[in-house]
């Protein structure tokens, strides 16, 4: 992890320290486990990964009209690119990861570390409002509370 974004996990521990979670949940991916691994420690608590909670596997590739491509997907939540998922399919697996945890952890708070589709989507899932817009203009890292 680069310095600054270790400074930014090590931001986070006392905000995600003051909700007292039970357990310290991340996609498997480096980045949101090494982003929630500060707050984990302060806790006493390992990091979980769970799969479902990896980016969106959109099946794009780098390239000049990636952003195009992006904005395209989120207008046809449907569609997919190649052996990509769809976003409605990312919907569906997120959604599906949320009532994991409701059913894992009932009446506990969870610090969840995932990436900015997917909690685009996950917030879509959950009935809140969330577009390619919101998707966009997402801080990293960024904080979401999503009650299920």
């Amino acid at each position: 992890m680069r310095p600054d974004g270790l400074a930014s996990a090590e931001a986070l521990v006392p905000r995600l320290v003051s909700y007292a979670p039970v357990a310290v949940l991340s996609s498997p991916q480096s980045r949101a486990m090494q982003t929630v691994a500060p707050a984990a420690a302060a806790l006493g608590l390992a990091v979980e990964t769970w799969p479902e909670l990896r980016e969106w596997e959109s099946g794009l590739l780098p390239s000049a009209n990636f952003e195009e491509l992006y904005a395209h997907s989120w207008a046809h939540p449907g569609s997919a690119y190649g052996d990509g998922e769809s976003l409605d399919e990312l919907t569906v697996r997120a959604g599906k990861a949320l009532a994991r945890m409701a059913a894992a952890y009932p009446d506990a708070t969870v610090v969840v570390g995932s990436h900015g589709t997917f909690l685009s989507r996950a917030l879509i899932a959950a009935g809140r409002h969330a577009d390619w817009e919101f998707s966009r203009a997402m801080p990293m890292p960024a904080i979401y509370e999503v009650t299920w």
